[in-house]
């Protein structure tokens, strides 16, 4: 079996930041912020959009029952605030003044009156819009030419969140017009968190930090194994560029729509949470199973994606189908997890050495799945067998 170790470079790096984490985090998370100016994004965000479940077929109605649907579940507490409207939510055609304008048949009410709605909950209205003429369904204006006024409007209504997506513009670069969006947000007067919806096209993760609090570094993703992993894979590569202020975007989450199985939905949560990737759910909420919540409400492993270093992890050792991905958390302790990707029940062994602890320490495990912390201490390494797709995740904090 052909084994293929981190780099010299990702070791020093992911030693550096193991030991000097705290100014790290502490110099680049203001540097970050004071770029964009508006304070957001400290840990990656976590909510639901309407787009993976329901795509266009949406309304106030659901709207307002998924913002119920986070708070009755209880998965407001464990940080899921952002409710965001996806695309299709307003007329084809601006009003009078250049505004843009709800949809009369779905959301009559108005957006101001539906962000009241959602702030009353608790919670956080998003919005989506487009930097080019049209949105990617065509069903309504995108915002290309009218930033300032729409960044207004999402203000005045009250919008917390603004997806930002790149069809049907005029062909100039997404770096020439992305910014036109980010000026107009910091000077509407609301801080509007900046969700950068550009695919990965031109590698964002080299420019988004001056420009938004996430930036895609994939295209969409889809409710399937395939998908889903080699969305993980592409993100990682952009592993060092993700920081507090502003977090690589791997797509949204697809677990609860029934396109993989619980293992591989396992997988998902956990490659997002160790990537420090938005936790935006994208699920019927309101027909929740006990099966999806038993995953996307697991607090231990949301506690790794929302950890207050914000490195996100790396692959450290890929053996085949077996990988082994690491990354430092605060209180000088690691993030692990072991990844079988292939069709057999497998040992698989995650090594000091690989993920930065010093190789004589000995370490204590938890188990973030089965909510335990073994019984045994290790040294040197950690071996656990794995069923094929399916993955083992534990927090290694050093005891002597």
């Amino acid at each position: 079996m052909q084994t293929s170790l981190m780099t010299s470079s990702r070791l020093a790096f992911l030693l550096v930041i193991t030991i000097c984490s705290c100014n790290y985090a502490s110099v680049e998370s203001v540097s970050r912020r004071s770029l964009l100016g508006n304070g957001l994004a400290s840990t990656p965000q976590m909510g639901w959009s309407s787009w993976n479940h329901f795509g266009c077929s949406i309304d106030e109605e659901m709207i307002r029952e998924t913002a119920d649907a986070l708070v009755s579940t209880g998965l407001y507490k464990h940080g899921y605030k952002y409710v965001n409207i996806d695309d299709c939510w307003a007329e084809l055609s601006r009003d009078d003044e250049g505004k843009l304008v709800p949809k009369k048949s779905t959301f009559p009410s108005g957006m101001k009156a539906l962000a009241d709605y959602v702030h009353s909950k608790g919670l956080k209205l998003g919005i989506y819009s487009d930097a080019g003429y049209l949105t990617c369904s065509k069903k309504m204006p995108g915002s290309l030419g009218f930033e300032e006024l729409d960044a207004k409007t999402f203000a005045e209504w009250g919008i917390d969140y603004l997806k930002y997506d790149n069809c049907n513009t005029d062909g100039s670069k997404p770096t020439a017009r992305y910014p036109v969006m980010t000026r107009a947000l910091m000077k509407a007067g609301r801080p509007i968190f900046f969700s950068l919806c550009e695919w990965g096209d031109l590698h964002p993760a080299l420019w988004g930090s001056t420009v938004g609090n996430s930036w895609r570094t994939t295209n969409d993703i889809a409710d399937n194994w395939d998908s889903m992993i080699s969305r993980a894979d592409e993100n990682e590569v952009y592993a060092e560029y993700a920081r507090p202020g502003g977090w690589n975007d791997p797509d949204m989450l697809e677990i609860g729509n029934g396109g993989m199985t619980k293992d591989e939905y396992i997988i998902h949560f956990s490659l997002w949470a160790i990537s420090k990737a938005p936790l935006i759910i994208g699920n019927d909420v309101r027909n929740t199973s006990k099966e999806t919540m038993e995953i996307i409400a697991n607090k231990e492993v949301i506690a790794v994606n929302q950890d207050k270093l914000g490195i996100q992890a790396k692959k450290v050792r890929m053996e085949g189908n077996l990988e082994v991905w690491a990354g430092p958390l605060s209180g000088y302790r690691v993030a692990l997890l072991l990844l079988n990707r292939g069709p057999d029940r497998t040992p698989m062994t995650g090594y000091w050495d690989d993920i930065g602890i010093p190789p004589s320490s000995t370490v204590i495990a938890r188990d973030l799945w089965k909510h335990k912390t073994l019984k045994e201490s290790f040294v040197g390494n950690l071996t656990e067998t794995v069923d094929p797709h399916s993955c083992k995740m534990y927090i290694l904090k050093p005891i002597a």
